[in-house]
């Protein structure tokens, strides 16, 4: 994946552009304005629920959601999916996280987020570029592939629901953001950004994610 694809993102030092999204959990909405002037955000933008990649990276944010909160910052994650499909993934599979909805990926627009071309290049590269991003898997296996194993690891089946997503979503990225509560970004992480193709599913460590996290709160 060329670097030429990741084009306008929105980048630290710069506004974040505001959102206002369907909550998964009750009524009503989720916006921006929620946090500016109370708290810094982690805001994570995540594609449908078909990826197991993405569902595997809201179990570990959830992991140190907590720790996030005792430095000043709340958390928010964005699923690419319609507010009832992702009410019923997470009513069996619970998480301490703030869920929002945005099966339009109209969040993913606004912060730039790349989405590349499917060319003929960026698909070889996703057949033969090989992935463990969580470590479960036995040996890196071709994109396609570690996508296929960990689904059935989970025993995931994809619904028309997914597979609408897919159609509209695919190859889209995902992207971390940190935000102070002056709704300015502080830090910025695009998923494959700095390793092409071998970065797919992989989360900045927690301690690097932390680091951020004090450096925003004390901005």
């Amino acid at each position: 994946m060329s670097t030429a694809t990741l084009t306008h993102p929105v980048l630290p030092g710069q506004a974040a552009p505001g959102f206002a999204l369907p909550a998964v959990a009750g009524a009503g909405t989720v916006s921006l304005d929620d946090y500016r002037g109370r708290s810094s955000l982690f805001l994570a933008l995540m594609i449908g629920l078909w990826c197991p990649f993405c569902r595997r990276q809201l179990v570990q944010l959830g992991s140190f959601e907590n720790k996030l909160k005792e430095l000043g910052v709340e958390t928010l994650a964005v699923v690419a999916t319609a507010p009832e499909n992702a009410r019923l993934y997470f009513k069996f599979r619970p998480t301490r996280l703030r869920l929002a909805s945005d099966p339009g990926l109209t969040t993913h627009r606004a912060y730039g987020v790349p989405k590349p071309e499917p060319t003929p290049a960026l698909l070889d590269a996703l057949a033969t570029t090989r992935v463990n991003p969580t470590g479960e898997l036995p040996e890196p296996l071709p994109v396609p592939e570690a996508a296929k194993v960990l689904g059935e690891l989970d025993g995931y089946v994809n619904t028309a629901a997914d597979q609408a997503d897919i159609d509209q979503q695919w190859p889209q990225l995902k992207a971390l953001y940190l935000i102070d509560r002056e709704g300015i970004v502080r830090w910025a992480h695009i998923e494959c950004a700095d390793e092409g193709v071998a970065g797919i599913g992989k989360l900045p460590s927690e301690e690097v994610i932390l680091d951020a996290a004090r450096a925003c709160a004390a901005a």
